[in-house]
């Protein structure tokens, strides 16, 4: 089990057919890949790599942007047997050099635009460097085996120091139900993500799946202004996008959508935060499209999901997808103890899921940590209902305390976001003096101007118990977040 082979040759499609397609401004075509082309480059990448003299399981840094270079380069590594180690473009030197001394990386592989990490003695190859990779005679695929490393990524640092994550090869395969639990990809799809190559989301759902399905990823290279969006999708003649809730909603606010735009997109599919229910409807009644949202994590990948064949519950990401082993623990023991429907309490993943990391790199007591006996916790809250759906309750060490009671953030956050005058909101507790926290709403609203904050008040008391109810409002532009688009609390409480 090879994962750049099973990516390229799972579906056998046709040498010729469009494999990766780069788009710009406009949608202008910039580059095309067949399927045959792009194995060659992968496999000269492989074999140019073997000739630097780096041994099997040797990590590689990637320090290069968003254009086709990193796809090569990232499933070339693999498919010589190397592991990749993606990583932001937006981090500064500093940032990388910890990635760098962290991971033992002993190459970095750089596109001279993209600031570089401190690393004395260890060979950095740039833009000629990486031509040279391309021009190699091509070489096979490395024979490793499912559960070999394959590649290296860092988590976004929103919980603490990043740490890094290392997948095994089988990790491409392991993504199977995803196929028909979420996205209904068949070979005649054209699949546009809208992130980051760097992102185990748009690795994931942006590269590996449409290749083994034999369909054919879009990449978007130019600006990257909401307004933008509604015209790629449409030029491109995407039948899948995939984005995080808030670049959706970017979209419904400023670009030109309607039932009529972008004819080809059978539906949207979002990962990388919760979908508030008020935007998922905002989403269907402008477009008339179906927007189909996953839960997942860097550890895993997504493992919930909702899709073609399960009927969405507007605030719910859906189900586990088929074959996943999932539990809500109670968060009041150690055991193995499973709460019961409606009970909220942590959210975990057997042991035996292909999917799931090898573990924390260079942390053994960290990942033993994060089992309870044979169950990874995943950080993330939710409770099941009757029917089977799960409900996120945000992140475990999200939560609040609140006169004495636990809260959390995410459940404040989808009472308020119901409320006609909020855009977006974003809930946690802000320091007010020596041991006293305040749960604080920081709410960008849809009007300014008309806003009022005394009627958002009187809703959450309609809404929600005393404790639960923020006592201060702030009004914001917008909300801080990382490069994945998830909401940054930290920060929000240094405000």
């Amino acid at each position: 089990m090879n994962l750049a082979r099973y990516c390229l040759s799972n579906a056998s499609p046709s040498g010729a057919k469009t494999a990766l397609e780069v788009v710009g401004p406009g949608a202008e075509v910039l580059e095309v890949w067949s399927y045959d082309r792009l194995t060659a480059t992968v496999l000269a990448v492989a074999a140019g790599l073997r000739a630097t003299g780096m041994k099997t399981g040797d990590r590689i840094l990637l320090r290069v942007g968003h254009s086709s270079d990193f796809p090569l380069l990232f499933f070339g590594a693999i498919a010589g047997g190397f592991v990749p180690v993606p990583t932001s473009a937006l981090l500064t030197s500093s940032e990388a050099s910890a990635i760098l001394a962290d991971s033992g990386a002993g190459l970095v592989l750089h596109d001279g635009e993209t600031v570089l990490p401190e690393g004395d003695g260890i060979p950095f190859l740039g833009p000629d460097g990486i031509q040279d990779l391309k021009s190699s005679p091509p070489g096979s695929f490395a024979e490793s085996r499912d559960g070999d490393p394959a590649f290296l990524i860092y988590t976004s640092g929103t919980s603490g120091t990043p740490k890094g994550v290392l997948h095994a090869q089988r990790a491409a395969s392991a993504r199977r139900p995803m196929y028909e639990g979420w996205y209904g990809i068949s070979a005649a799809d054209r699949l546009l993500h809208a992130g980051a190559f760097n992102w185990t989301y748009t690795l994931g759902v942006g590269l590996m799946d449409p290749w083994a399905n034999g369909a054919t990823s879009i990449v978007y290279d130019g600006p990257r202004d909401p307004e933008i969006w509604p015209g790629i999708i449409e030029k491109s003649r995407a039948s899948l996008f995939a984005a995080v809730p808030s670049l959706y909603r970017r979209i419904l606010k400023y670009g030109e959508v309607s039932p009529a735009s972008f004819h080809a997109l059978r539906h949207g599919l979002t990962a990388g935060e919760a979908l508030p229910a008020g935007l998922y409807s905002d989403w269907k009644n402008r477009t008339g499209r179906e927007l189909y949202e996953a839960l997942g994590m860097s550890e895993i990948s997504t493992y919930i999901s909702s899709g073609p064949d399960l009927a969405v519950r507007p605030g719910s990401p859906g189900k586990p997808q088929a074959g996943r082993k999932v539990a809500v623990l109670r968060e009041t023991t150690d055991a193995e103890d499973f709460a019961l429907a409606g009970e909220a309490g942590l959210l975990a993943v057997h042991r035996d899921e292909p999917g799931l990391m090898l573990g924390y790199w260079n942390r053994p007591e960290e990942t033993a940590a994060a089992f309870r006996g044979d169950w990874f916790l995943t950080g993330d809250r939710a409770r099941k209902d009757e029917d089977g759906y799960y409900w996120y309750e945000g992140r475990a060490d999200d939560l609040m305390n609140a006169f004495g009671y636990r809260v959390a953030p995410e459940e404040v956050e989808r009472v308020l976001a119901s409320h006609p005058q909020v855009l977006e909101v974003a809930v946690t507790a802000v320091p007010a003096r020596a041991g006293v926290s305040l749960v604080t709403a920081f709410v960008v609203p849809r009007d300014a101007k008309q806003f009022d904050e005394d009627s958002l008040a009187s809703y959450a008391a309609d809404h929600l118990a005393e404790y639960k109810r923020p006592k201060a409002f702030r009004i914001m532009d917008q909300l801080p977040r990382t490069p994945s688009g998830k909401v940054q609390r930290k920060s929000l409480r240094q405000t």
